[in-house]
């Protein structure tokens, strides 16, 4: 794991990880980690050796229920073919004028008074907000949706708290399933009741499982995107002052931001067959945490990788993952994440001035991830 006190900037961590223990295993816990591009790439992606998975289960026997992020091949194909189609390029496009009308919103108040905790008023509720309407939710519940979340991410350090989030969001998505197969609406629980692959439907345990993923993946993700990327623009405003005239970097910069301060920082896989590391063995059952963030600064992929370059090109950067379990939500957090940096520079933004002095900073909770619990900024004019 990333020491506590250097949560705000592993990178040195990294770098001295993949010179020095690119295989580390802790003696504590036997937990083994993998720092190095290719090597984070091939646990990620590699099934026949890494398998997704609680370590409880036969990764070759999770059937109804399990939630799909802990699926492998071949049911893992037939339930992402399923809920992908809540994700192609034109029902995440669709989504876009709800989105802007959403930004706008949450953005009229701070825009006037050119001032905001980016956190509090912007990037933590407008994934919230976007996720709750696909699925349905009331509005009521969103802050309730909230907390669940991030106590979820937050169980890497706390798994008592974690438990009891799970827990409680799958009862209460249990009786929104059950409600919904007597009255179906056009929301994606809705769909996902209705829909088949292959004459199969999804079990009531597979959508509330797909619906905790969603919560949790799609919201811890987009808030710390757009957080990161302000957090970036504040020390780089030479960047943003290039972007504003120059909107068309848009993409390649919020690639950029990926790369150079990726959301979610590790994923965790289970080996699955006898591995040998130097003098090691990796044996069956072993967990592995696969370290996104260091691979994406790893200097035998990525020239400079220390230094943000919204013109680096190419950019091969696994932020979302990489193989059959690639983000299923990578293109709505892109759209999310540009409409917002599109509003502030059409509203005029030159610049993003932290209010807290960088020790008083405090990283989110749960050490698979990056960002900020709060981040009071000034809207520079």
């Amino acid at each position: 794991m990333v020491p506590m006190s250097e949560r705000l900037n592993p990178f040195p961590f990294y770098r001295r990880m993949r010179e020095q223990a690119p295989f580390f295993r802790d003696p504590r816990s036997g937990v083994w980690s993998v720092f190095r591009y290719d090597d984070v790439q091939m646990a990620l992606s590699d099934y026949e050796r890494f398998y997704s998975g609680d370590g409880e289960h036969d990764p070759d026997e999770m059937g109804p229920g399990a939630s799909i992020i802990g699926m492998n091949p071949p049911r893992h194909r037939k339930m992402r073919d399923l809920v992908s189609r809540a994700f192609t390029p034109r029902a995440v496009e669709n989504l876009t004028e709800r989105i802007r009308g959403i930004v706008q919103e949450l953005l009229r108040d701070p825009l006037r008074e050119r001032t905001m905790d980016m956190v509090r008023d912007f990037t933590y509720p407008l994934p919230v907000i976007v996720i709750a309407e696909m699925l349905g939710i009331p509005t009521q519940d969103r802050s309730t949706f909230k907390a669940w979340s991030d106590a979820i991410v937050a169980s890497t350090d706390n798994h008592a708290t974690g438990f009891e989030a799970t827990q409680a969001m799958s009862a209460y998505f249990s009786g929104i399933v059950q409600e919904r197969r007597h009255n179906l609406g056009e929301d994606l629980i809705s769909r996902l009741i209705a829909a088949e692959v292959d004459g199969e439907k999804l079990t009531d345990a597979e959508i509330i499982s797909f619906c905790d993923l969603l919560l949790v993946a799609g919201n811890e993700t987009t808030t710390n995107l757009i957080t990161n990327a302000i957090w970036t623009f504040s020390e780089h405003p030479e960047a943003w002052e290039r972007l504003r005239g120059e909107p068309r970097l848009l993409g390649p910069t919020i690639e950029e931001v990926l790369r150079y301060r990726s959301p979610v920082q590790a994923m965790f896989r289970r080996v699955r067959v006898p591995m040998a590391v130097g003098d090691a063995m990796m044996n069956p059952g072993d967990t592995v945490i696969a370290w996104i963030g260091s691979a994406n600064r790893d200097e035998d992929k990525f020239a400079d990788p220390d230094r943000f370059d919204p013109d680096r090109k190419p950019n091969p950067h696994i932020a979302f993952g990489y193989g059959i379990h690639y983000c299923l939500g990578a293109p709505l957090a892109r759209l999310e994440s540009r409409l917002a940096l599109e509003t502030l520079i059409d509203q005029g933004v030159r610049g993003f001035q932290p209010q807290l002095p960088f020790s008083e900073w405090e990283p989110v909770s749960g050490f698979i991830v990056q960002g900020l619990k709060r981040f009071p900024v000034s809207l520079m004019s």
